[in-house]
């Protein structure tokens, strides 16, 4: 991965939050009147639909890691929550920021110490822990409950699912999970 494709991932990851919280409340198969538009993740299963960008923007994160560093990894989790304060209701942006920052957080570290041992384990494992991680905190302060939890973490795997194809594409052009180089820069 170049610098060029970090610089792309970059720009997605910071607008993954405020346009996650625009489809939450705009874009659905089904809006809830005051609280959130819904679309199905699972038969009998729905989310809130800003977790087709939440789940990516795990992805996202370690991709703007492994090509540009930790240190603009850290910068866009401090933009994203920035921007997303300022974008949504005052409940959505503090539980977005609340979420974002923490599990965000969670998967920079975790993505960090697996990354030796390749892309593909360390991106994964960092964005189920993160992603979970998020769909605990932002429900709880969002919706004042734990009715979408179940559908929120369905959801953001779904996109780790399908980004998966080029997770392993990268990791092959590198030379493979065998690849032990550090690509992580401080």
């Amino acid at each position: 991965m170049n610098r060029a494709s970090g610089w792309v991932s970059l720009a997605a990851f910071i607008g993954c939050v405020p346009a996650a919280n625009w489809l939450i409340a705009h874009f659905g198969t089904v809006c809830v009147p005051d609280g959130p538009c819904l679309i199905p993740v699972w038969p009998g299963i729905l989310a809130p639909s800003g977790v087709l960008l939440a789940g990516l923007s795990f992805v996202l994160r370690d991709l703007v890691q492994e090509a540009l560093g930790v240190f603009w990894a850290i910068a866009a989790v401090l933009i994203g929550g920035l921007i997303a304060a300022f974008i949504a209701s005052p409940v959505l942006a503090v539980a977005s920021v609340t979420a974002f920052l923490f599990a965000e957080t969670v998967d920079l570290l975790v993505f960090s110490g697996l990354r030796r041992r390749g892309l593909v384990l360390a991106s994964v494992t960092s964005s189920v822990i993160g992603l979970l991680l998020d769909s605990l905190i932002f429900v709880q302060i969002a919706f004042g409950g734990s009715a979408y939890i179940v559908g929120q973490s369905i959801g953001k795997a779904w996109m780790i699912l399908a980004a998966l194809p080029l997770l392993i594409a990268i990791q092959r052009a590198r030379g493979g999970a065998a690849d032990r180089r550090s690509h992580v820069r401080s």
